[in-house]
């Protein structure tokens, strides 16, 4: 199983995908989850990720690994990004692709649960009245 793991600036989602490819794999899923505008009722206007990123990189494989022995999966793609981020820029994409559809979606719904559970990347939110850190995978 091919991986392809970062952390960077900017989320360039074509090139995400293109990591995906493999002419074995008959389905290709993804997510992307994107800065909103809104949260707990209060109105966002930016978010600011930030990483340990040597350990984030670390667990971020080890995900990987950990899918790849759960399903039968070609490629894994995890790429997360940190700084400041605007309503509706990307921050994060999970990709997985197989030779069937169901290995695809069950691999990319756990890697995105477990990101958020274990991988040490935290999120500023900023309103129009103050900001918060938040825990961005609780």
């Amino acid at each position: 199983m091919e991986r392809h793991i970062t952390i960077q600036k900017d989320i360039n989602i074509n090139e995400a995908y293109q990591h995906l490819i493999h002419p074995e794999s008959g389905g290709i899923c993804t997510f992307i989850g994107t800065v909103r505008d809104l949260n707990n009722q209060k109105e966002v206007s930016h978010l600011f990720f930030e990483a340990y990123e040597k350990m984030a990189l670390l667990k971020m494989e080890e995900l990987a690994e950990e899918a790849g022995q759960k399903w039968p999966l070609h490629r894994v793609v995890m790429v997360h990004a940190i700084g400041e981020k605007k309503i509706t820029d990307p921050v994060v994409f999970i990709g997985t692709s197989s030779a069937h559809r169901d290995a695809a979606f069950a691999a990319s719904r756990h890697l995105i649960d477990r990101l958020k559970e274990v991988v040490p990347i935290w999120k500023k939110e900023t309103y129009q009245d103050h900001s918060t850190w938040i825990n961005a995978h609780p």
